[in-house]
């Protein structure tokens, strides 16, 4: 299987990230529970693309931790043969960084694309799983004829509801949840 995963609140927990920068660059909090909507309505779009470009930053991305059993979970369906794409919708000179942190943390990929257009480019390479957190990314591999799977956020849970989604609170349970879809698939 062709199994495309994304990074920021996918393999590890951006939004504390986003809103220590918020609540010290414009003394904004942008609490993680109260998060029910995709869009970060509390900052401006300017303030949210300074937010963005400093937790993207070479510093931030190589920092960053994956949650608890992500890499395990990706190492074991990597040696079992399926092809992982890392996909973040990080601008182009994160590439770099994001490579190295992903050798960093031992997490085994063949190909990391960063796009502001993951779902186009999944149709071009033949996804057949997308894990994502974005309910817009979600919606529109559903919509494309991708499975997706993802970790439960306060701006997904509702999506999280329909029957097409497989999803679970932590990555332990996302691999459970996947292992049915996943055990006997073919491999890429």
């Amino acid at each position: 299987m062709r199994i495309a995963i994304d990074i920021d609140s996918t393999l590890h927990h951006y939004w504390d990230v986003l809103s220590d920068a918020a609540r010290r660059r414009f003394g904004i909090d942008l609490p993680y529970e109260e998060q029910f909507d995709w869009g970060i309505t509390r900052l401006k779009p300017k303030q949210l693309e300074v937010c963005i470009e400093e937790t993207h930053s070479d510093e931030a991305i190589l920092a960053a931790e994956p949650y608890p059993g992500a890499v395990g979970a990706v190492r074991r369906w990597h040696e079992a043969g399926h092809f992982i794409h890392v996909t973040s919708h990080r601008r182009d000179r994160c590439h770099p960084a994001t490579e190295q942190w992903l050798h960093r943390i031992g997490l085994p990929f063949d190909e990391l694309y960063c796009s502001f257009d993951k779902v186009a480019r999944c149709r071009e390479i033949g996804i057949d799983l997308l894990i994502d957190d974005s309910p817009v990314n979600l919606q529109h591999a559903i919509d494309a004829g991708i499975a997706v799977a993802t970790l439960r956020h306060p701006w997904n849970a509702e999506l999280c509801e329909i029957e097409d989604v497989i999803w679970a609170d932590d990555w332990p349970g996302l691999e459970r949840a996947l292992a049915p879809l996943l055990d006997g698939a073919p491999r890429a």
